[in-house]
């Protein structure tokens, strides 16, 4: 009986820290199976921050062993026994406050020191050959511009990998936060004020981020989307965005002129590193349509790019699902609220739908980018994301489908 009362009472004492190392465990898990952990950092700036992290658990942890040791020791070295005298009485040790004073500001002096430096350095603006992206906050979607290469798109990002990136972000309605846990940590956005952020994505990847600050009703999905790529790959992804439209929708053949300044520009250095020479204009503002929902917008900051007008979609083979869908989408009034050109100068109250067709996602977010989801958002994106401010516009499911074939034309 006596051993069976000592091995209950010892398993009793083992049991919290066995929940511990569970509860550790537990943690565990890869950047695919939790795509939005701090745990799996992949660019410099979230090794910084997660470095930070583990300097605090590693002086935790220390404080929790000698701590806790010591506690345990004092109950097992001094628990009463039947028969034992008072012990003395002690009303004070001015020796061990000191000490137990000054331990622990030493401790917090090691965190706070390499704490701080982090703080500044992600709050630097890297120079030299960096990417230049501004990140605007709408109710409830995201849009990025690209004013080095003059062309704006909205919820996911292309970068390329290897690179720097300088992300200037600011909101057009209320307080959001752009936080991409892997690769650049967060960031509160305020109106009329840039908060900048960095990173360098270590390789390729599809990295997801969220809004981080309640914003509306649909503040769970405001998501977006980073795709780090070769430099080939995103220059042709650039390349993409500024070939001009046609009435159609589809890309078509740029001018001479615009050839020519395309091709100096994506070739002008090795290891796809363009030439930012030529500026642009990234500017469709506001929320809706395939991507978003109608919102304020803010009218973006002059270049010397070249700037396709928006264009209204009136493709020749109108018997087509696409084209008559095309037709529908320039009737019914889409076109004053979207641009179907990613160089549009326009001021625009819905996201730009210049590649919409090839997005992985809608809604920021809400639904995989597929005919059925696609069609559905169109008819009614109420149904699919509560509260958004883009109307109902009254389409059939045919018709549906028909704007969603064209929308899909849009790569």
């Amino acid at each position: 009986m006596a051993f069976r009362a000592r091995a209950f009472r010892t398993a009793s004492r083992l049991a919290p820290l066995v929940l511990v190392v569970l509860a550790i465990a537990s943690c565990g898990g890869t950047s695919e199976q939790y795509p939005q952990s701090t745990l799996h950092p992949k660019s410099d700036v979230t090794r910084m921050i997660d470095g930070v992290f583990m300097t605090t658990v590693w002086w935790a942890l220390l404080v929790f062993v000698l701590v806790e040791g010591a506690l345990v020791w004092a109950i097992l070295r001094y628990r009463g026994k039947p028969g034992d005298a008072e012990p003395a009485q002690v009303h004070g040790n001015t020796t061990l406050e000191i000490v137990w004073t000054a331990i622990p500001a030493l401790i917090l002096a090691m965190i706070a020191v390499p704490t701080v430096r982090a703080i500044f350095e992600t709050y630097e603006v890297p120079k030299g050959d960096a990417l230049e992206v501004e990140v605007i906050g709408h109710q409830w979607w995201w849009e990025f511009r690209y004013p080095q290469y003059g062309v704006v798109t909205a919820n996911e990002l292309q970068v390329p990998a290897g690179r720097m990136v300088t992300l200037k972000m600011s909101t057009v309605d209320v307080l959001h936060a752009f936080m991409l846990p892997q690769l650049a940590g967060k960031r509160d956005l305020f109106q009329q004020r840039i908060n900048t952020l960095w990173f360098r994505a270590d390789s390729s990847g599809y990295y997801s981020g969220q809004c981080a600050e309640f914003c509306g009703i649909q503040h769970w999905a405001m998501r977006f989307h980073v795709a780090a790529t070769t430099p080939a790959e995103f220059d042709a992804y650039i390349a993409g965005l500024r070939q001009p439209r046609t009435p159609g929708g589809a890309a078509a053949p740029a001018p001479a002129a615009a050839r020519a300044d395309t091709t100096a520009s994506m070739g002008a250095s090795t290891g796809g590193q363009a030439d930012r020479r030529t500026g642009g204009q990234a500017g469709a503002q506001g929320a809706g349509g395939a991507d978003g929902q109608i919102g304020a917008g803010a009218q973006a900051p002059a270049g010397q790019g070249q700037q396709q007008p928006p264009m209204g979609p009136a493709p020749g083979d109108s018997t087509s699902p696409a084209g008559q869908g095309a037709k529908l989408f320039a009737s019914r009034g889409c076109t004053a609220c979207h641009a179907l050109d990613a160089t549009s100068s326009a001021k625009m109250v819905g996201p730009n739908l210049a590649n919409i067709g090839s997005r992985r996602y809608i809604g920021a977010g809400v639904a995989l980018n597929t005919d059925e989801n696609l069609a559905r958002w169109i008819q009614n994106p109420h149904d699919m994301k509560v509260g958004v401010t883009m109307p109902n516009m009254g389409l059939t499911s045919d018709q549906a489908r028909a704007v969603a074939a064209f929308l899909r034309t849009l790569k």
